[in-house]
């Protein structure tokens, strides 16, 4: 073992500490970036990247979307848009064994459109769904565990944060992700309503009678939804706008329909927009960290070394591919989402181009991995979010009620990497 790779184990060794000891994962990356270049190539360099790559990710036209992203899914929350897809969701799906369950579910994939976040996706459905299938006789595990499932659908559907900082650190094209993301969200949303039926079937409550004038009128409550997403997304798609652009424009209407519907005034649009900027600093100086840490990284050469190591393991593309997606499973399982893709992107991402695996399809195969690792214990983050809300809940009640969607995420997993099409199809058709 040479220097470099000393250093490099170290350096890794060092974050993890750092991690454990409650250091902010941007914070941990940055401080071993810098320290580790410095003691490769001297303090003076490693004090001109501390200088210079803040600057840099700032200043990145490319990464502007993420605080207006951000903006649009507080705007949304504020609005009262979450409480009405559930309400939709519920006047069309309700008549169903399990009609909350499914409403909720169909609500979770309605927010994920305009949010972006799993966490917000899950906290806001936590607070309208939990009491209103408690209040019906779902067991705490089915309702808790349904809504951290459906939670995740934040960072698959776009638009995504998830896949803003998966397109920064892989210079994939953002667009081309978001409308990649579209067959495999809704396919994921089916299979989560297939799930609730197969897993719990009889024990669910019977449906109340179906309405179909109450089914209409709830239409009138989520046309904001669907122009906003019409607005984001089908402007990417149509080439009307750049990413950048549609984001602008996704927040602004947000703002103008919560106004215009009166839901939003002076005091919650500063509110709205002091938490989006709490929010976007903490995103950001994760990415400040992220790219000190990938100095590091090349200067030891670990991402080129790791490549020539798992090529010479011979276990094939997709034996190699299946051990990348072990290491980002067990690694979601013990840290949130953009902790796993930070540190472990730029190592494995190599590697990935080598075996001739396209990035736009790998980078919905890690948002899957990602939807994994953000219910499955000991950590998963969407669980503790809901225990912290439903406080009377306990964690291991929320872990049996999300294990039948785990089993179904690493489903739609094997079914997206034996089937690229369903990711890859949508964006092949865009102008």
């Amino acid at each position: 073992m040479n220097s470099g790779d000393l250093t490099a184990i170290l350096g890794f060794l060092a974050m993890f500490v750092l991690m454990a000891l409650r250091v902010p994962i941007g914070i941990a990356m940055g401080l071993v970036g810098v320290f580790g270049f410095a003691s490769v190539r001297g303090l003076a360099p490693a004090l001109n990247l501390l200088t210079t790559s803040p600057f840099r990710v700032v200043t990145d036209f490319n990464l502007t979307l993420v605080p207006f992203f951000v903006l649009m899914g507080v705007f949304a929350t504020n609005s009262g848009m979450s409480r009405e897809l559930f309400r939709a969701g519920n006047a069309w799906l309700g008549s169903f064994r399990g009609g909350l369950a499914l409403a909720t579910i169909a609500a979770c994939a309605g927010f994920a459109a305009i949010c972006g976040s799993s966490v917000a996706t899950a906290a806001t459905m936590t607070r309208i769904a939990v009491p209103e299938m408690r209040a019906a006789g779902y067991h705490d595990g089915t309702s808790t565990g349904i809504v951290a499932a459906g939670g995740t659908l934040g960072i698959l559907i776009p638009p995504s944060v998830v896949m803003v900082v998966y397109a920064y650190l892989t210079e994939t094209d953002v667009g081309q992700l978001f409308i990649a993301g579209i067959i495999p969200g809704l396919l994921a949303t089916l299979m989560y309503m297939a799930t609730v039926r197969i897993a719990h079937g009889k024990a669910l409550p019977a449906g109340r009678r179906f309405d179909p004038r109450e089914a209409l009128d709830s239409l009138k409550d989520i046309w904001a939804v669907g122009l906003l997403f019409i607005a984001v997304i089908g402007v990417i798609y149509l080439g009307i706008a750049t990413p950048t652009e549609a984001a602008a424009v996704g927040a602004f209407a947000t703002m103008i329909i919560g106004v215009a519907r009166r839901r939003l005034d002076a005091r919650k649009i500063l509110d709205s927009l002091v938490e989006a900027l709490r929010t976007s600093v903490v995103l950001y100086t994760v990415l400040i960290g992220a790219m000190l840490f990938g100095y590091f990284l090349a200067i030891t050469q670990s991402p080129q070394k790791l490549t020539a190591l798992l090529v010479a393991m011979d276990l094939g593309p997709y034996g190699t591919l299946a051990l990348i997606l072990v290491v980002f499973f067990i690694a979601g399982a013990l840290m949130d989402e953009m902790a796993m893709i930070v540190l472990l992107l730029p190592v494995v991402f190599p590697v990935i181009v080598k075996l001739g695996f396209d990035p736009v399809w790998f980078g919905v195969i890690l948002v899957t991995c990602c939807q994994l690792g953000m219910i499955a214990p000991p950590v998963g983050i969407n669980v503790f979010v809901i225990n912290s809300i439903a406080r009377e809940v306990k964690l291991t009640t929320i872990y049996r009620g999300v294990a039948p969607f785990i089993a179904a995420d690493i489903v739609r997993l094997v079914l997206l990497t034996v089937f690229p099409a369903i990711a890859l199809w949508l964006p092949m058709t865009m102008r």
